[in-house]
């Protein structure tokens, strides 16, 4: 009788340690596809952010680049090749944007980005070089803002600390 609850507790023992087992390993393994996951969101969120802010700044050099021409008198075959220049950079610009969006659940960092974009729209409508230095001004600081503000939403950068890290 005594081997037999012997073999009997034995073959609990086995059972119970295996399914502590399989628990544990199952909690770190999800655990870890979860670090993983916010891992690949951080590094994108840091590529696409850093990519909308590049595009910004490159499509801001188009507008300054296209405006100086206009009013520098310059035209032709060059005026209408920085109009497509610009044009080209304004449709990364706002890829960049629509991919950093995508990837944001942040509707402040939406709106910087946009208003970012916007500033820089308004370039074109100064008048003088007095107007494009404010807008210059107005452009350039939307775009540190956008950039500032999207360090908040990326964990481990400014604000946020990584997961797992309290």
């Amino acid at each position: 009788m005594e081997a037999v609850a012997t073999g009997l507790i034995a073959v609990l023992g086995t059972l119970l340690g295996s399914s502590v087992t399989y628990l544990f390993q199952r909690r770190a393994a999800l655990r870890a596809e979860r670090f993983t996951r916010g891992e690949r969101l951080r590094e994108e969120r840091i590529d696409a952010y850093c990519a909308y802010g590049g595009a910004l700044a490159n499509y801001r050099r188009g507008q300054l680049d296209q405006w100086f021409a206009r009013h520098e008198g310059r035209g032709g075959e060059e005026a209408q090749e920085l109009r497509r220049e610009t044009q080209r950079l304004r449709t990364a610009a706002m890829e960049a944007m629509f991919r950093a969006e995508l990837l944001t659940d942040a509707a402040d960092l939406e709106d910087l980005a946009r208003k970012a974009l916007k500033e820089i729209d308004r370039i074109p409508t100064a008048r003088s070089r007095e107007e494009l230095k404010g807008a210059r001004d107005v452009s350039r600081s939307a775009i540190y803002a956008f950039v500032a503000a999207s360090r908040r939403h990326v964990p481990g950068l400014g604000g946020v600390p990584p997961r797992g890290v309290s």
